[in-house]
């Protein structure tokens, strides 16, 4: 039996390890540098015992830390916030244990050059606001403690601020990088699993479908439908298996195109842009319903052979999608009637949807000429120059115009948007 190659997730390395390294070397030089200076002035302490204290609890509290941040599973955020207030408490401690004279003097504290990895920490794990934060409580302790406001002092507070800004945006960057690493990964291996099911899909289920549609259309009569079921759904999973999977991006965006082109059938063609078009996922999700339910409506009153035409395109400031059918289109009066009889419930579905986004929709039919509904969303976001033109250039070519005229509705309708007169049903037939 082969051995299942399906890919296995990979864990992704924190890019924010190399901060991680540099702190925890920066915690242990300061913690030397407090020390050297703790021997220096131990003589002079008002209460030796509590700096020897403040030292012991350092040297232990840096082993632990240390130890724990080498590990990805260690850096929590509750860690992270014990260390902010010991050293906070320690950095306090030193009213007690230095003199008035040292205060005076700006002679080193005695968790010195210790005291600011708290502020890198901070940085590393909660970005460059908490590291600001954390910068601005330990300028604001180290104020407190000596009732000084010289030149010197302010210039501490603003490397502190600094420090912990800059270790933050550091950190902020990593991050991202690595979301957008995870997220190219996972596509990756997605990709590969799809190929992969691609592979066997057409070594066994498409290579049936193929031969029973041939065979069904040799032998004729019954077999002759089964051969057309059977065509339909070898182009429907050739679809399926040759589109990218819908994953939404770091950004909590996903492409629309990718969405749209797995609803393409032997009945249902669909075009789209060769680039990609990104929607905020709510966003796409609806517009993929908007089309699944318009294309539903073509199925269920277009009849059993009626084709339908899906277009995206992506203009500077909103996205258009137009879908069309070559059903019987709508008789005159039949809308009207439909809205009498309260069977308009798919359209106020779709009509609901496209308000949410602030978009507007239209009807293009007349008798006999088949259906066209045009939905109009305003872009999340700013498109190249010139697509305009590129776009209705395609729309011209997929979507032939036949001699049809706009049914009065749909003009109406575009008048009397903001009284919420939506026009109904798609596909020749109420919804």
């Amino acid at each position: 039996m082969p051995k299942n190659t399906a890919p296995q997730s990979v864990r992704i390395a924190d890019g924010r390890s190399p901060l991680w390294r540099a702190h925890n070397f920066f915690r242990s030089v300061g913690l030397v540098y407090a020390v050297l200076w703790f021997a220096i002035q131990f003589p002079a302490y008002q209460r030796p015992a509590l700096a020897v204290l403040e030292i012991v609890i350092m040297i232990g509290w840096t082993v632990f830390t240390v130890w724990r941040f080498r590990v990805r599973d260690g850096r929590t955020n509750a860690l992270v916030l014990v260390d902010q207030v010991l050293i906070s408490v320690l950095f306090l401690g030193n009213e007690l244990i230095m003199t008035e004279e040292q205060m005076r003097e700006l002679a080193p504290s005695v968790i010195s050059m210790w005291q600011p990895s708290m502020v890198t920490l901070a940085g590393v794990q909660w970005g460059w606001i908490g590291g600001g934060i954390s910068g601005a409580i330990s300028a604001l302790i180290n104020f407190a403690i000596r009732d000084l406001y010289t030149p010197l002092m302010f210039q501490d507070a603003v490397l502190l601020i600094g420090a912990g800004m800059l270790f933050g945006l550091a950190a902020d960057t990593a991050r991202r990088s690595t979301e957008r690493l995870s997220q190219a990964l996972r596509a990756e291996a997605a990709t590969a699993e799809r190929e992969r099911l691609a592979r066997s899909i057409h070594d066994s289920v498409l290579q049936v479908l193929a031969r029973v549609r041939n065979r069904g259309v040799e032998l004729g009569g019954e077999a002759a439908e089964l051969a057309h079921l059977a065509g339909e759904q070898e182009i429907a999973l050739r679809s399926l298996v040759a589109t990218a999977p819908p994953e939404h991006d770091a950004e909590g965006e996903v492409d629309l195109v990718a969405r749209l082109q797995v609803l393409r059938t032997g009945k249902v063609q669909v075009s789209v842009p060769a680039t990609d078009v990104r929607l905020p996922e709510p966003m796409g999700s609806d517009v993929l319903l908007i089309v699944r339910e318009a294309l539903e409506n073509v199925e269920r009153h277009a009849g059993p052979d009626a084709r339908a035409w899906v277009l995206l395109e992506e203009l500077p400031d909103e996205i258009v999608i137009s879908v069309r059918d070559d059903g019987p289109g709508i008789a005159e009066g039949r809308l009207a009637e439909a809205a009498a009889e309260g069977r308009m419930g798919v359209a106020q579905s779709i009509r609901g949807r496209v308000r949410h986004w602030g978009g507007t929709i239209s009807l293009d039919t007349t008798p006999g000429e088949g259906t066209e509904w045009e939905i109009r969303l305003p872009h999340p976001h700013s498109a190249p120059a010139g697509a305009g033109g590129r776009a209705r250039s395609v729309a011209e070519k997929m979507f032939p115009r036949r001699t049809a005229h706009p049914a009065p509705l749909a003009a109406d309708a575009e008048r009397a948007d903001d009284r919420d007169a939506d026009p109904a049903p798609r596909g020749g037939g109420e919804g």
